[in-house]
């Protein structure tokens, strides 16, 4: 059976990071969604790979999605091997989302850059009739990009201020990558109060330039259609 949404992150973690509440909050609409991260994160200063994939279930517990899976592609080489592309795209066939939620093409981590294309690329090619790997051929209605890192200009935004406890505690399960740094815990860009300031002070801004306490943004390629010029319906 097919998902209405599918979210792909680098590494356990991310897609916490750039849209935790509005998988909390199309959870709470009744939505089915399912998430999939690329890698275990084997390469991190922190953690190991039992760590992050059990920080990553009980993170999916909180958010409420329907199943975590895992394609355990290898670290710090997402998309190098044309295998990777196969797997992405009979991964999308197999779940048959109608919509995929993906990183934003442009972030300071080659990774998440690298994972943007690879779904980008792969979603593509699971539309082919003609492609040739597992499952029959599934076209998803289209990609929202998230924001992990860096941000952008959004299409659009989303309110999550109702779920932004939630996003906070989905976080928190990532105890490896956040706690602070001491004995075998080395210090890095993640486990700093500034890197937690850094994902709730965009979600601020999106939110109060939008009216709301909390909003995460989105890029999409396609225009958004709208019946009217009102800005409520």
């Amino acid at each position: 059976m097919g998902v209405d949404l599918l979210v792909f992150g680098p590494h356990p973690d991310d897609l916490e990071i750039g849209l935790g509440g509005t998988i909390a909050r199309h959870v709470a609409l009744g939505s089915s969604v399912g998430l999939c991260d690329m890698t275990a994160g084997e390469m991190g200063s922190n953690g190991t790979v039992d760590e992050r994939l059990a920080e990553s279930e009980a993170a999916r517990k909180v958010l409420g999605a329907a199943w975590r899976e895992n394609l355990r592609l290898p670290d710090r080489q997402i998309g190098k091997s044309p295998d990777h592309l196969a797997t992405l795209a009979a991964f999308v066939r197999r779940h048959r989302p109608r919509v995929v939620a993906a990183p934003y093409w442009s972030d300071r981590h080659p990774d998440h850059v690298a994972a943007s294309a690879l779904v980008t690329e792969g979603v593509f090619n699971a539309g082919l009739r003609k492609y040739q790997v597992e499952g029959e051929a599934w076209k998803v209605e289209w990609i929202c990009y998230y924001f992990i890192n860096d941000a952008d200009e959004p299409s659009f935004v989303v309110d999550v201020s109702d779920y932004y406890e939630t996003k906070r505690k989905a976080l928190d399960c990532h105890v490896s990558q956040f706690r602070a740094p001491g004995s075998g815990t080395a210090a890095t860009r993640l486990n700093t109060p500034l890197f937690r300031q850094l994902i709730e002070s965009r979600d601020a801004q999106f939110g109060a330039q939008s009216g709301v306490t909390w909003a995460e943004g989105f890029v999409v390629r396609d225009p958004v259609p709208r019946a009217n010029l009102f800005k409520k319906p």
